[in-house]
C-alpha cells in the first residue's frame, strides 16, 4: 500500500460486505481495492441536473419570477441569472449551469 494514502475504519452490516466481496472478487480486485473505485466513481458522476436540464431551453412561461423559481424537467428549481439581472418577460433562457437545487439561467 502506497505511504500517501489515508487509512481509516468502515463499520458496514456484514450482507453489505458480503455482496461488496462477491462484486470484487468477480471483478478481479480486492475488497479495498473495490471500495476505492467505487468511491472514486461516485464522487465524479454527473448529477441528474448536470445530466439532464444543464443546455435545456426555458421557456418565459415556465420562469416564476414572482417567487425565485423555474420548471425544469417537471421540477421547480431556485434560480439565478447569469448576469444577475432580473428575469426579461417574454425571454427564453438557457440553463447554464446547475449547483445543487439552483440553476443558472441565460437569456436567449
Amino acid at each position: 500500500m502506497s505511504a500517501d494514502k489515508k487509512k481509516f475504519l468502515l463499520r458496514i452490516d456484514q450482507q453489505l460486505y458480503d455482496q461488496i466481496a462477491t462484486a470484487a472478487d468477480n471483478a478481479g480486485n480486492s475488497v479495498n481495492a473495490y471500495i476505492e473505485q467505487a468511491l472514486t466513481r461516485a464522487l465524479h458522476q454527473p448529477s441528474f441536473e448536470q445530466r439532464q436540464v444543464v443546455g435545456q431551453t426555458v421557456a418565459a412561461n415556465d420562469i416564476v419570477a414572482d417567487s425565485g423559481l423555474v420548471l425544469a424537467h417537471g421540477i421547480y428549481y431556485r434560480y439565478i441569472t447569469t448576469d444577475n439581472a432580473p428575469i426579461a418577460p417574454g425571454h427564453d433562457y438557457a440553463i447554464v449551469a446547475a449547483t445543487g437545487n439552483i440553476l443558472t439561467l441565460q437569456v436567449i
